[in-house]
């Protein structure tokens, strides 16, 4: 799957809370497992790990973790 870099705007806003990012310390964000959609840009780690909080974006896609089972599955 290929995506296509650009920089965003000047006045691009964060995803979840709406701040300008260059203001902060943006991150830009694409589901490949979803043909490499838009990207969605956050204005820090903050509110990335917010926003996939928010909208239980990790239920489901994790392994349970047992500290004696050296494999993920």
């Amino acid at each position: 799957m290929s995506a296509t870099v650009a920089t965003p705007g000047a006045d691009e806003l964060c995803a979840y809370c709406e701040s300008r990012i260059f203001d902060h310390d943006p991150i830009c964000v694409r589901d490949c497992d979803d043909g490499c959609g838009s990207p969605e840009y956050f204005c820090n780690y903050a509110c990335l790990s917010a926003y996939i909080e928010e909208n239980g974006l990790t239920t489901g896609n994790a392994c349970a973790w047992d500290p004696d089972d050296r494999d993920c599955g």
